[in-house]
């Protein structure tokens, strides 16, 4: 059987703790990279769980994300399962090279979680009692909580361009003939 991926963009917003969220799912393969600057043109924050990390790291800095959450997830399937050195050593990969792309580890929630099972997913994971939380540092003020579900409720919503000229993000460009030009998004 074969298996699609395929990235949808037009999903409404989920009402959250403080916010609608609009949850754009790209997939970390290489080939979906056009799927994925698609979504990442319109978002105010991005997670990375797996995947094509450097990539969508550099792809979400170039567009314009701000902030971002580091989700190290399949926390269960570590060796031994649940390893904090695992965690660690991932933390110290990833705010090395975030670092190098613009930004500032420090303002990056790093959530060890388990998507399978749940694990600091929504509350705090039994299995991880060496997480202590994760904390990060901005100008308007510190944040700090355990789970991905407070990660996304501590994202600081951007203040739009107002003065800057209107921008549209474009899907797609038909042409179609006796109409002419027909820009999607």
């Amino acid at each position: 059987m074969r298996q699609l991926s395929l990235l949808e963009v037009n999903v409404p917003g989920i009402p959250w703790l403080k916010y609608y969220v609009t949850i754009i799912d790209a997939p970390g393969h290489r080939d979906f990279i056009k799927n994925m600057i698609t979504g990442t043109s319109q978002a105010d924050s991005g997670i990375s769980k797996n995947g094509q990390t450097r990539e969508h790291a550099l792809l979400a800095y170039t567009l314009g994300v701000k902030q971002l959450i580091v989700g190290v997830n399949k926390m269960d399937s570590t060796e031994p399962p649940y390893s904090q050195k695992r965690y660690e050593g991932i933390v110290k990969e990833v705010s090395t090279y975030i670092k190098k792309i613009g930004y500032n580890p420090d303002t990056v929630a790093f959530v060890p979680i388990s998507g399978w099972n749940g694990d600091n997913m929504l509350e705090p994971s039994a299995n991880m009692p060496w997480f202590k939380g994760w904390k990060v540092t901005r100008k308007d003020g510190n944040a700090s909580g355990t789970t991905l579900l407070e990660a996304l409720d501590r994202i600081l919503p951007p203040t739009p361009p107002t003065d800057k000229p209107l921008r549209l993000p474009l899907q797609d460009v038909y042409k179609i003939g006796g109409i002419g030009t027909v820009p999607v998004g």
